[in-house]
């Protein structure tokens, strides 16, 4: 068989020469809804530990935004650069399929078995995940749908055996695709830093709440017994976080102190000192209690980071996944060393946590937060909602093989 349609089905085990799939090539490195294309491709080979998994639906992250803009790194240059022969980026991180077709060492899944697929890629024979240490701190480390091809915009997507989950019964095919990414994203930064992990009646304070990550931390923070004070940018995204489990809202444009911290030697130094404490007071109305945050739930970096140090409380941690607003930091360290606060970077998940998230997942203790899904054929159309900043609350999804959404659950 030379080519499938979408939503038709070989059998079991049996995989065409080629596949429909969404792709980038540096020559249309531009705006998502024009680098993003439809394309005829070769379905990839598979090494012993891969499985192809045939896509019923997929989810929508940033970094395949940045993938299409060829900005901050051209994802093809680097794996042509590592021998990869590819002139094209067919991306995607978030997939829920059917295991198709595995490898000569694939054992823990089988043609046939329904999963989601976690996003931390890594070599297997990598000395530092050999020795049995966290992979993610391997230097062969990648995030797959982005830094490798084949992802999740494939009829047939291209995976390491061990990022395979068991998908949610429950869930449809376009729930279950959405999730899994930014999930595990923040489950690793809520319960991978120890001791710095979720207790019981711990204050989170997670900025960005209304999105793809912080949806995820504030339903984690109060399934584990934390209590999530959400930051959001205007009104109309308060009783979406209160509804998806945080026990305060902090709108941030009511402070104006944002971005890089004054010299604390100027006077200006004491005008963003006022806006900090004023913010810091304003975590203890939402708490209902005079405590600090615990954890601080970064990603904006440059606007936010001054204040998130500031407000952590004595022996807490800010831990930060990205930097959406910049990448230039200032901090006063005098409260940094004082009151011995830790700023950790955290990135992806590995199979431990992404199974520990998904099993939340599954006793229905998170939701996904699917807000849209779109056809196959808009895939570039929701990166550009995304880079745009006009994608709805929570997360976006579409469909690849599935044919309507609604399908898959059981």
């Amino acid at each position: 068989m030379e080519i499938c349609a979408l939503g038709e089905r070989p059998p079991l085990g049996e995989v065409p020469e080629k596949m429909h799939a969404f792709s980038v090539r540096q020559e249309r490195f531009g705006e998502p809804k024009d680098a993003w294309q439809r394309e005829i491709l070769d379905v990839p080979e598979l090494k012993p530990d891969e499985v192809l998994v045939y896509n019923m639906a997929t989810g929508i992250n940033y970094n395949n935004v940045w993938a299409a803009l060829g900005y901050p790194i051209d994802v093809i240059a680097v794996r042509q650069k590592q021998g990869e022969p590819e002139d094209f980026h067919a991306g995607g991180s978030d997939c829920a399929g059917i295991v198709w077709k595995v490898g000569a060492d694939v054992t823990h899944v089988k043609p046939g078995d329904e999963v989601v697929v976690h996003s931390g890629w890594w070599e297997p024979n990598d000395p530092w995940v050999l020795s049995g240490k966290d992979p993610m701190l391997a230097d062969s480390t990648r995030i797959w749908g982005y830094q490798t091809n084949y992802g999740s915009y494939c009829q047939f997507a291209k995976a390491q055996a061990h990022q395979c989950q068991p998908k949610p019964k429950h869930l449809s095919w376009e729930e279950a695709g959405c999730y899994l990414l930014c999930a595990s994203t923040a489950y690793r930064m809520l319960m991978g830093w120890a001791p710095n992990t979720i207790h019981e009646g711990d204050v989170v304070l997670v900025w960005g709440a209304a999105g793809g990550l912080g949806t995820y931390a504030m339903q984690i923070t109060k399934a584990l017994g934390g209590k999530a004070i959400a930051v959001v940018s205007d009104e109309d995204k308060r009783q979406f976080c209160l509804d998806h489990g945080a026990v305060g809202v902090i709108n941030r444009n009511d402070f104006d102190h944002w971005g890089t911290m004054p010299d604390t030697e100027s006077p200006e130094y004491g005008a963003w000192s006022k806006g900090a404490r004023a913010f810091g007071k304003a975590i203890w109305e939402a708490a209902g209690e005079r405590v600090s945050p615990q954890i601080v739930f970064e990603h904006p970096g440059e606007a936010t980071l001054p204040t998130s140090g500031f407000v952590a409380s004595t022996g807490g941690m800010i831990v930060i996944c990205a930097g959406t607003t910049g990448y230039n930091i200032t901090m006063d360290l005098r409260y940094h060393w004082m009151r011995q606060k830790r700023l950790q970077g955290s990135h992806l998940s590995n199979d431990e946590q992404a199974a520990a998230v998904n099993q939340l997942m599954i006793d229905k203790r998170i939701d996904p937060c699917l807000s849209d899904t779109f056809s196959f054929d808009e895939i570039g159309h929701a990166h550009q909602l995304m880079r745009d900043n006009k994608h709805p609350y929570g997360n976006m999804a579409c469909l690849v093989n599935a044919t309507e959404p609604g399908q898959g659950r059981s």
